[in-house]
């Protein structure tokens, strides 16, 4: 059972491991891609000492050595913006460490094989405990359960590290696993829609065992998000205010899941569990609840990170094709930005890169106050489309797809973005203009969450890979878009 720390989000990350696990090569790439101070802990020791690790050992000694290194490792999680720090190999020897860790860092255990850590660094000049073969095997042997007792995560590469530090987990068979996998203590009630309840939620009550003391099961689609549906919601919860909401099902089921925790008691811990490609890729990662009012979609909602995401890809096997096709609106969306065709990749891996690039967005810009905004490319136009056909048709993952037909379009235009990516879109998603009321859908482009100073803000790309957001169009621009996706009458 979980009881440390599930994610990073105000926390540093500390890569943990054995010379030759890759943690310098690896936690450099890890703040460029979180956006964070990277902290090599030898490379401080060497420059505060003004010479290189195996001078220091010949001079003054291992133990001196220790000293120096626990000093700046002390120092770098005493600093206030989380940091990714790289730990020596012996780091974890010393209690006042592991104790700091414990305290304000998430670890990540960087796993390598004995035999590859031995082929990376022996006859390397600076590593003084290399030298000899049969020393290196042993002293791996006895830090390995050091390193595996004072993990939060193991992880091999920098798309496992990324998921780590959001807390979420990403495995074929996960939902059987899903008792281990929440955080361990408090009692839990399992809300999930009427679709997905017939499907999962025996496997997860069987999973989650006694600590279940509630089910509850929402309408499907929509409609679990209205008020009315809402507030039942929350007039049955038992909880009380260290227990858990496990949300089981699609963005729909998470996003009113998670808003419940968000406002119950001021505020329980969660786990989202999405079920759908769309949640399993977007609407279950990040923390991002709401639920709709007549005004308009999500415009009642609350920032409020989950304490683990669970990630089956296996139980995509059971969607429907139409569900399948929703998801991939926003799989398309994520490839775009990242400048990779990831709709590509068997599923299993499409879905870890694609929740991979969510988290390192929402992981540098949780309440979306930069470049989170990203994440809304051809979601201004869509939910403009949602609202104006009252929610039914088009259904998001429409939505979303004409939205982004509309954004590249414009892109192409304005930056000459390559037009073979909208052609990518029209291919695999083949979005078709929908029968909405044009006047309602402009209304409702001006009510939307990206607003600001009464006009619609839109991303758009200038290439592959670069998205530039809080675009301003002119109206006669962004009628001619939003227009271009309406059937006429």
């Amino acid at each position: 059972m979980i009881t440390s720390p599930t994610n990073a989000l105000h926390r540093h990350i500390a890569l943990a491991g054995f010379m030759g696990a890759g943690k310098t090569t690896l936690g450099s790439d890890l703040a460029l891609a979180l956006g964070r101070s990277f902290v090599d802990v030898d490379a401080e020791v060497e420059r505060e000492a003004g010479t290189s690790i195996a001078e220091i050992f010949a001079a003054r000694g291992e133990s001196e050595f220790r000293l120096l290194e626990e000093r700046r490792i002390r120092e770098a999680l005493e600093a206030c913006e989380p940091a990714v720090i790289a730990l020596g190999g012996g780091a974890l020897g010393a209690e006042a460490t592991r104790k700091a860790l414990r305290e304000r860092a998430l670890t990540i255990l960087i796993e390598v094989d004995v035999d590859k850590a031995w082929r990376r660094v022996s006859g390397a000049r600076n590593r003084p405990l290399a030298g000899d073969e049969a020393s290196f095997r042993k002293l791996f042997a006895e830090r390995l359960p050091v390193y595996r007792d004072c993990a939060d995560a193991v992880c091999p590469d920098l798309e496992g590290a990324i998921l780590a530090a959001g807390g979420v987990e990403v495995a074929p068979g996960a939902l059987a696993r899903l008792g281990e996998l929440v955080p361990a203590e408090g009692n839990i009630s399992l809300i999930s829609d009427e679709n997905v309840a017939g499907l999962y939620a025996a496997a997860a009550k069987e999973a989650l065992g006694d600590r279940l003391v509630s089910t509850h099961v929402l309408p499907a689609g929509e409609d679990a998000k209205t008020f009315a549906s809402f507030q039942r919601l929350l007039e049955d919860l038992p909880l009380e205010r260290g227990d858990l909401i496990v949300a089981l099902g699609g963005g729909c089921v998470t996003d009113v899941g998670g808003f419940a925790a968000a406002t119950y008691m001021r505020g329980i811990a969660w786990a989202s569990v999405p079920t759908s490609l769309v949640g399993q890729v977007d609407a279950g990662i990040g923390g991002k609840t709401a639920i709709n009012i007549e005004s308009g979609k999500n415009l009642v909602g609350a920032f409020h990170w989950p304490a683990r995401v669970v990630i089956d890809p296996d139980l995509l096997a059971t969607l429907p094709e139409q569900e399948r096709r929703e998801g991939m609106a926003e799989l398309v969306k994520h490839g775009v930005l990242l400048g990779q065709p990831v709709w590509e990749l068997p599923d299993a891996q499409m879905v870890r890169t694609s929740a991979a690039y969510k988290l390192r967005i929402v992981l540098r810009d949780p309440h979306e106050h930069g470049v989170r905004a990203t994440l809304n490319l051809g979601h201004t136009f869509a939910h403009a489309l949602e609202k104006a056909g009252a929610f039914g048709r088009p259904t998001h993952g429409e939505a979303v797809a004409l939205g982004l037909v509309a954004a590249l379009s414009i892109s192409n235009e304005r930056y000459g973005l390559d037009p073979a990516w909208l052609q990518a879109v029209e291919d695999v998603l083949a979005p078709q203009p929908v029968a909405v009321d044009r006047d309602l859908a402009w209304t409702a482009l001006f009510r939307d969450k990206k607003v600001a100073g009464g006009r619609p803000r839109f991303v758009l790309m200038e290439a592959p890979g670069k998205p530039v957001w809080g675009v301003e169009l002119a109206e006669d621009e962004a009628r001619k878009a939003l227009d271009s996706l309406i059937a006429d009458s």
